[in-house]
Parts: C-alpha cells; structure tokens; sequence
C-alpha cells in the first residue's frame, strides 16, 4: 500500500492518538491533520502551479505539517533551514528553481521567493486523501548534500524511492504499533529525518521531537527518559556525549535503537547495550541518494558483534536492494577483499540536480544502474558488509597509502576517548603529516606515542596531538569534521 494511504488510514482510525510532541506540547491525529488540511486547502487553491515547495524549518507544528500537506498534494518540497548561510540558501533556491516557501514563524529575504504564512490555516481533514501520481518519476523532496566544490548538491528522491524505503523498512519485521513513542533528533534537512516522523505516522504512532535549543545530547537523553521512547534512530555521536554518565542511565522502554550516519564503534556499543536492556539493536547504513538508509545489521549482544578496526558492521541488504563492492576498474571483487561499496534498487536516486554530478557518481554493470557510495568496503564469510572508511580517508604520506579509521581505532583502544579524529595535514613546506585530535582536555602526548609505536609503523604515528572539548558538532548531531580540522590549523 502507498505510504501516504497508510498516514490517510492512520488519521482515520486514530484521531485522538497524539501524532505529535513538539516543546512537551501535544498534537492529536485530528488536531495535526486540520492544519495539514488548511495548508493543503490554500496551496491547492492559490498555489497549484508550483510543483517545487520551500519549508522554512523551526520546531514547530506548522513546519511538520506543510511538510504531509506538500506530499498529500504530489508535490516535492524542499527544507530551508533559517539558520544556514543566506549564501548557501540562494543557492538552494536556485537550484531548484523555487518561487515559494511556506513558513509558519519567521520569515527571511532570500533571492525571487514569495512567502506563504501557514500558520493561522485550519480545515477539516476529512477531505484529505492520498494523491494519485506517477510515484515512478515525481519527486517527493529534494534535500542539499555538501558538495566538493563548494556549491551544495541536489538529491531528488521519488515517491516510488520513498514508497520503496516504507515498504522496506514494514518488511524488516520490527514489532509497532499505534502504542509506540518515536524519537525525532535530526534536523529536517537530513534525510534520516524522513523515517523518525514518516514511519510513526503510517502507523498511528507519536512522533516526539527534540528542542533544538541548549545542548543537543541532553535534550535528546531527556527526550528519551521522560517520554519513555519506544522506538529511536541516532547517530553515534551521540553514544560518546552521553558515556560519561552510561552508569546512571536505564531506559528499559526502548524497544528498538538503530544507529545511522556516522561509524558505530564496538567498544561503545558493548557499553550501551546495558542501559537499554530491552531493545533490539542495529547499525543500519544508506547515504542520502538510496533513500534513508538500506543495509541493517542487527547486534545480538556485546560478544557476538562483528567488527573491522573497531567499526561496527553494516550488514546486508534490505528489500529491493543490492549492494556490490568493487575494484577501480569497476569489476565486483571476490568477498573478503575491500573496494568501493556500490548500491542498486528501487530506494535508488535517478540522479542529482546537476547532470555533471550524476555521470561522476553512478555507472553501469550488468544493465543495472549502481551509484558509488565512496565507502570501503568488503563482504564477509557470512555475507554481512564491512564498512572500512571513506575513500577520501585513505590518504598517502612518505608514499605510503594510510587508512586513517586504522589510527583512530588504536588511538581510542590506547586512551580510552570514544571521540578520536585522525587527518592529513599539509605542512607548510608542502609535505603531509598525521595529526590527531581527541576529545577532551587531558593532554598526555607523550605515553599515548609510546603506546602507539608498538601498534603502528613510522610513517603512521601523528606528528601532533590536539585536544579540544567539545568537538563541534553539526546541525545532525553529527561531528563537524571540517569545523575540527579548522580549529587545529
């Protein structure tokens, strides 16, 4: 069934179950779902040619809200975060050729756009039905990935790709019901986003979202402990803000805690899983472009995890998917040696925005489409995917090809920090170094190099440590690894 028939139904069979939690205020199926209404009510009336739609994000009800009335409408919307450089917005705008956007707070200048104020608009929902289109072609949302260059890339995902990922994720087989509380930490520009408010509201679930305001860790452990969270999707990050106080922390009501976006490190799980004593648990994996994400691997326990340099594994395909890794002449390597991971399926972008971009990422084999993740990868004895590190991590110094997920790997088994970045560092006389940041304020160079001598060669020992608490963090909750490297130049 079309999701969005599935969040039609919901409304109708739950109107006084709470859809939303938004700043501790709650929103029933009913209540929600007559500003949905209201704002599908005017677009459609005074704003049906416009088939690309602006959202101006704030963490407010308006905001989740024209978010379903746009897909209820067939149209694709795009999420404009106020707080972005107004350089980066233009560029948005302009790349997708937006001509308006709706706001339910604040409203700001950017370049050829008219604003539409949601905030005050109401109707009766019982007209509400889900669109009939071409799910195979039009486009659900675009969302903006850094790019390369500078200039932000475009992500199409279809309502067939997004279909795809419902259906996908229905069929792993996870036990939910109308009774069940979400978890929604991310930023509405990333794409994990989509599942923490999509998948609750196909089922008649709430959705409780957390402040974007004071520090993000705490809010989201707040969030977690006073809602009793039944379902939750992070990223790992914030496993390693939270350490410090693991002994103090026991939420039995997390039934399932999936982990995305970034590595998931083994030795910070293990410690984890005995604050969540019930909960199935899962590293799940998927870049922007294959719609959310699209391998899981389930961990059973603390023993049983399987593991490359310390980074949890991303295991197997999920429904309609495939997952092929790859030499660089773009043949299939034999499992148990590394290339890059690539993806094929129906949760698989057509292509980006920019068509230079799409020929540079995707590639034919077989009569079957892949896109290249960039990910080092291998497959294996038991199928399961490794993930090794980036492609663009593997860097040269002295000649010698280094992966810099090897160094951090012993840097976090040696000092014990959760939250160690290794990078290559151009010196001024041209050469590349190693150099490592930790995150906290205890500074001890010199045991920690004569520990990591009897572990690594020469040529992979970092010629500087830095340490800095904090390590800044990215709208996500993910760590800034940009930022970082700026703050240590």
């Amino acid at each position: 069934m079309f999701f969005l028939n599935k969040i039609v139904d919901a409304l109708r069979a739950h109107p006084n179950r709470n859809a939303f939690c938004i700043r501790n205020t709650f929103y029933s199926y009913q209540d929600f779902f007559s500003r949905v209404a209201g704002i599908y009510t005017e677009v459609s009336e005074h704003y049906n040619t416009e088939t690309r739609i602006g959202v101006l994000l704030n963490d407010d009800v308006e905001t989740y809200a024209s978010l379903i009335a746009i897909l209820l409408l067939g149209k694709t919307y795009i999420p404009i975060h106020p707080h972005h450089p107004a350089e980066r917005i233009n560029q948005v705008i302009k790349q997708s050729g937006l001509r308006l956007i709706l706001s339910g707070k604040e409203q700001q200048l950017y370049d050829n756009v008219r604003y539409f104020d949601v905030s005050s608009l109401t109707a009766d929902p019982v007209s509400l039905s889900a669109p009939t289109i071409s799910i195979k072609d039009d486009n659900a949302y675009i969302l903006f990935t850094s790019g390369s260059t500078g200039i932000p890339k475009g992500v199409p995902i279809t309502y067939f790709n997004l279909d795809s990922f419902i259906d996908a994720f229905i069929s792993l087989g996870y036990e939910m019901s109308e009774e069940d509380r979400f978890l929604q930490m991310f930023d509405l520009t990333f794409d994990l986003s989509v599942m923490s408010y999509l998948a609750p509201l196909c089922i008649g679930a709430c959705v409780y979202t957390v402040s974007d305001s004071g520090v993000k860790f705490t809010n989201i452990y707040g969030v977690l402990e006073q809602y009793e969270i039944s379902f939750a999707l992070m990223v790992p990050s914030i496993l390693s803000h939270l350490r410090p106080y693991f002994n103090e922390i026991a939420l039995p009501a997390l039934k399932y805690c999936l982990f995305c976006g970034e590595a998931l490190y083994s030795e910070i799980i293990s410690e984890w899983l005995s604050c969540i004593p019930n909960a199935t648990v899962e590293n799940v994996y998927g870049p922007t472009e294959a719609t959310i994400f699209c391998l899981t691997y389930n961990i059973k326990s603390k023993e049983e995890i399987v593991d490359w340099n310390g980074i949890v594994a991303i295991g197997k395909p999920m429904k309609n998917m495939e997952a092929i890794v790859i030499d660089d002449n773009f043949q299939i390597v034999a499992d148990g040696s590394q290339g890059e991971l690539c993806l094929f399926g129906s949760q698989l972008t057509q292509g980006y925005l920019n068509a230079e971009k799409t020929k540079e990422a995707f590639f034919i084999l077989n009569d079957k489409r892949y896109y290249r993740t960039g990910d080092i990868s291998y497959v294996n004895n038991e199928g399961n995917f490794i993930y090794c590190g980036r492609v663009d991590n593997q860097v040269k110094v002295q000649g010698f090809r280094i992966e810099l997920s090897e160094i951090e790997f012993h840097l976090r088994k040696l000092t014990g920090f959760s939250n160690v970045v290794a990078f290559a560092v151009t010196t001024a006389t041209g050469l590349s170094q190693i150099e490592a940041v930790f995150d906290t304020t205890i500074q001890e160079t010199g045991e920690i190099i004569e520990a990591l001598k009897t572990k690594l060669p020469s040529y992979m020992i970092p010629s500087k440590m830095h340490f800095i608490s904090p390590f800044p963090l990215n709208t996500n909750g993910k760590t800034d690894r940009k930022e970082l490297k700026k703050l240590i130049n």
